[in-house]
C-alpha cells in the first residue's frame, strides 16, 4: 500500500537540517505541515513558510502534537521528549525523518552506521560508485538529508546514507539493500539509557533486510559481529586482521577481495593516503560496499587514490615551530579518541574535553602512558578527565580553545603533535563538532601569525 500524507496534519519536531528537509518534503506531498522548534529563531523558516508550512518557535506545545495525525522527529529530538512521548501514548504515530524519506525513495539504499568512521566510509563509498559511473549520492546524517533526495530519486539511484543511532531508533520499515556496520563501542550514553539500548538502535539497520540483501560487518570487532549475528542478509565482511573467507582484507601490501577464501588483489596499500589504522579500516568498509554494489576494482582504486580524508577527521591543521597540529574534532567519544591517539607513535599533546557522553576516560590510560606527553582539557568534562588520567600524564586546564592551543604548543616538543581528540560532544562550548574544529584551526593560524611561523 502506498504511503500517503495528503491532507493529513503532520507536525515535524525539530528544525535542524533533517527537520527542515522533512517539512519541505511533506508539504510537497500534500500534507498540512507544522514545524515546531524550541529555538526562538530558525534559519530557513521563511523558506518553509513560502512552501505553506506553519512554523512554531518556542517550547513544543503538547496540544499541538496531540492533535497531529503524524509526528516526524528530527534526529536531535529524542522520542522520550515529554510532549512527543505524551502524544505517542495518546496514539499519535511517531517516526523519524530517515524512516519517512525511505518510504518514498525509488532507488536503493546503502546504509552505513557505526560508532566511528561513518562519515569517511559514506563519503568514500559514494565516490567509488560515482567513479564507476553510477548515479550515487551521499547523505543522511552527513550532507543532504535523505528527505532532500526523494525528488531526484530514480530506480537506478544508489543512496549512500550515513545513519546514526538517533535516526535508526525511530525506524520501522527502513530497508537498506546494503547495510554496513563499521564498528561498535559505547557512545551517546547521555541520550541512550545504556549501551544495550544504544546497540539495539544500531541493530535496526539489519532489521528489515532480506536474504537477497547484503550485510557488511567489521570482522575485527567482536561487538559488531555479535550485533549482526541474526541478520538474514548475505554477509560480505571486512577486516584488517581477522581471517575472513568472503569480504575485503589485507594481504601483504595489498587490499584484496576474498570469495570463498580465494583472494583477488584490488589495490596496493600505497593507494591509501589516510593516517591511522581506523581510517584504513574505513577504506576496507567502503571497498566492501562498493564491491557488492558492483563497482569495478579500477574505479574503487581511483576513488581511494584521490581521497584525502574529511575535514575534522585527523585533518592536518598546520605545522608551527616544528609541531604538527591535527584536528580530529569528530572524535566525540572515548573509543574515537583512542583511535586518534593510536595514529601517532609518541610525543602527543592531546586537547580533550567538552560535554561528557558516557564511558570511562580511564580506558585511555594505557595509550596515554605510552604516547601522550600531556593533556590540555576544555569544557565541562575537564574534571572527569583529570581525575581519570591525571595520575598517568600531566593534565592542564584551559578556559577556551585559544588558551588550549597556546598551552598545548608550549607543552609540545619539536617534532611532536598537538592533537584535538575531544572524546566528548561539543555542545557545552560550540554549536557542533565542526564549529569546534574550525575554532581549533583558527587558533593554529593565529599562533602562526603571532610570529611562530606556520610551515
Amino acid at each position: 500500500m502506498t504511503f500517503t500524507v495528503e491532507h493529513q496534519h503532520v507536525v515535524v519536531v525539530g528544525g535542524g537540517r533533517s527537520g527542515l528537509s522533512a517539512a519541505a518534503l511533506l508539504a510537497s506531498r500534500g500534507a498540512n505541515v507544522t514545524l515546531s522548534d524550541s529555538a526562538s529563531t530558525l534559519d530557513g523558516a521563511d523558506r518553509l513558510r513560502d512552501l505553506g508550512v506553519h512554523v512554531e518557535l518556542g517550547p513544543h506545545r503538547p496540544e499541538l502534537l496531540a492533535a497531529a495525525d503524524l509526528i516526524v522527529l528530527s534526529p536531535g529530538v529524542p522520542p522520550t521528549q515529554p510532549a512527543v512521548a505524551a502524544a505517542r501514548r495518546a496514539g499519535v504515530p511517531v517516526m523519524g525523518e530517515i524512516e519517512l524519506a525511505s518510504r518514498w525513495i525509488n532507488g536503493r539504499i546503502v546504509a552505513i552506521t557505526g560508532t566511528k568512521g561513518k562519515s569517511t566510509t559514506t563519503t568514500l563509498t559514494a565516490r567509488m560508485l560515482q567513479a564507476a559511473g553510477m548515479p550515487a549520492v551521499a547523505g543522511g546524517n552527513l550532507g543532504m538529508a535523505l528527505s532532500g533526495q526523494v525528488a531526484e530519486s530514480r530506480a537506478d539511484t544508489v543512496h549512500v546514507v550515513e545513519v546514526s543511532s538517533f535516526q535508526l531508533e525511530t525506524t520501522e520499515t527502513f530497508h537498506p539493500w546494503v547495510a554496513v556496520l563499521v564498528n561498535l563501542s559505547a557512545d551517546h550514553l547521555d541520550r541512550h539509557a545504556s549501551f544495550d539500548e544504544y546497540a539495539a538502535a544500531k541493530a535496526r539497520i539489519f532489521a528489515n533486510q532480506r536474504p537477497e540483501d547484503w550485510a557488511i560487518v567489521n570482522a575485527d570487532d567482536a561487538a559488531s559481529v555479535a550485533l549482526a549475528a541474526g541478520t538474514r542478509a548475505r554477509r560480505f565482511d571486512f577486516a584488517l586482521d581477522a581471517p575472513i573467507a568472503d569480504g575485503i582484507a589485507i594481504d601483504g601490501q595489498h587490499i584484496v577481495r576474498r570469495d570463498a577464501g580465494v583472494s583477488t588483489r584490488l589495490m596496493p596499500l600505497s593507494a591509501v593516503h589516510l593516517p591511522g589504522r581506523h581510517l584504513l579500516a574505513d577504506v576496507l568498509a567502503a571497498t566492501a560496499a562498493a564491491c557488492v554494489v558492483g563497482a569495478p576494482a579500477a574505479a574503487i582504486e581511483r576513488a581511494v587514490e584521490e581521497f584525502r580524508g574529511l575535514e575534522h577527521a585527523l585533518e592536518q591543521a598546520g605545522e608551527v615551530g616544528g609541531v604538527r597540529f591535527i584536528n580530529d574534532s569528530k572524535a566525540t567519544n572515548i573509543a574515537s579518541a583512542r583511535r586518534a591517539l593510536e595514529s601517532f607513535e609518541r610525543g602527543i599533546v592531546a586537547i580533550m574535553g567538552g560535554r561528557y557522553k558516557g564511558g570511562d576516560f580511564a580506558d585511555l590510560g594505557d595509550i596515554a602512558a605510552a604516547r601522550v606527553d600531556a593533556i590540555v582539557t576544555i569544557g565541562e568534562a575537564s574534571d572527569r578527565i583529570a581525575a581519570a588520567l591525571g595520575q598517568t600524564v600531566p593534565v592542564h586546564h584551559a578556559a577556551s580553545m585559544r588558551e588550549a592551543v597556546q598551552r598545548a604548543f608550549t607543552l609540545a616538543r619539536p617534532g611532536g603533535v598537538v592533537l584535538l581528540a575531544p572524546a566528548c560532544s561539543s555542545f557545552d562550548m560550540f554549536t557542533d563538532y565542526a564549529a569546534r574544529g574550525r575554532a581549533f584551526k583558527d587558533e593554529v593560524r593565529a599562533l602562526a601569525r603571532e610570529g611562530r611561523g606556520m610551515e
